[in-house]
């Protein structure tokens, strides 16, 4: 049992399926509320029952002031927690540096789930060529950023956080309502993010896999999908003109409609 509460966001489904629950796993510097906008009620009204996690020292889970000391492995024993507490085996869905919580559990519990979905993942060279891209294409970036985390997002603050995160369809001005989701995150999971390609290997589990991505995503760009599926024989999909943030773009509803037709795939003893 953990030594701090752990918040999982129950969603029942809005009919009654055989249907497997659904975790979402949610990224670095967010917390579950991402989810809560489109893809969940996309899911519920498809027979699915879903939960979202909010890690430790994220949304309305404890640890906020020891956030610093947590890492993937501890968000992995999160995730652990939650799935224990479900009445079956889930389909498991992470975002960004969620993925990197999925493939660390998943590495020590291979059987745990019915399959898993990497949406926007960080890619096996980890964070360090993101930083060094945004440094040169989008300087402002670490400059704004506090002002998020601040709560005190500016009008340059809006327009840098649309380019970095966001569809090259989305003004600026409607990033505002997604700030409040936006918190620290510990610089420990952030130091192992950047190291990635120096950590030891992990078995990687044969499992129904999707991993998607969006064709503008800034960060982790969609060409890179490739290298994180190969270990994983996973399926691919590049959501066209989407960005990083797959659940909160324009672009959502092709993003959950290729999410479900995956689910649909998924053989009868997983589903």
């Amino acid at each position: 049992m953990s030594a701090h509460p752990l918040k999982i966001h129950h969603h029942p489904a809005k009919r009654p399926s055989q249907r497997p629950p659904l975790l979402f796993v949610h990224g670095g510097y967010t917390n579950a509320r991402c989810w809560e906008h489109n893809f969940i009620p996309y899911f519920q009204q498809k027979g699915y029952d879903c939960h979202a996690l909010d890690l430790f020292g994220h949304g309305e889970s404890g640890g906020h002031d020891q956030l610093h000391d947590f890492g993937i492995k501890d968000y992995a024993r999160d995730v652990a927690h939650a799935v224990a507490e479900l009445p079956a085996r889930p389909v498991l869905i992470g975002h960004s540096m969620g993925t990197l919580v999925l493939r660390s559990y998943l590495s020590g519990a291979p059987d745990a789930a019915a399959g898993v979905a990497l949406l926007s993942p960080v890619p096996p060279t980890g964070t360090g060529g993101s930083a060094s891209r945004l440094a040169l294409q989008q300087p402002d970036f670490f400059a704004e950023l506090p002002n998020v985390l601040a709560g005190k997002p500016t009008a340059n603050t809006l327009k840098v956080m649309a380019s970095v995160y966001f569809s090259p369809d989305v003004r600026p001005e409607d990033t505002l309502q997604f700030m409040p989701m936006i918190g620290n995150e510990s610089d420990q999971a952030v130091a192992e993010m950047v190291t990635l390609p120096f950590a030891a290997a992990t078995r990687t589990p044969q499992l129904p896999t999707l991993v998607m991505g969006g064709s503008h995503d800034a960060l982790f760009p969609a060409s890179m999908l490739f290298f994180t599926a190969l270990p994983w024989r996973a399926r691919t999909v590049t959501i066209d003109r989407a960005g990083h943030m797959l659940m909160l773009d324009p672009q959502w509803p092709q993003a959950a409609e290729a999410l479900g037709s995956w689910l649909d795939s998924l053989p009868p003893r997983a589903a």
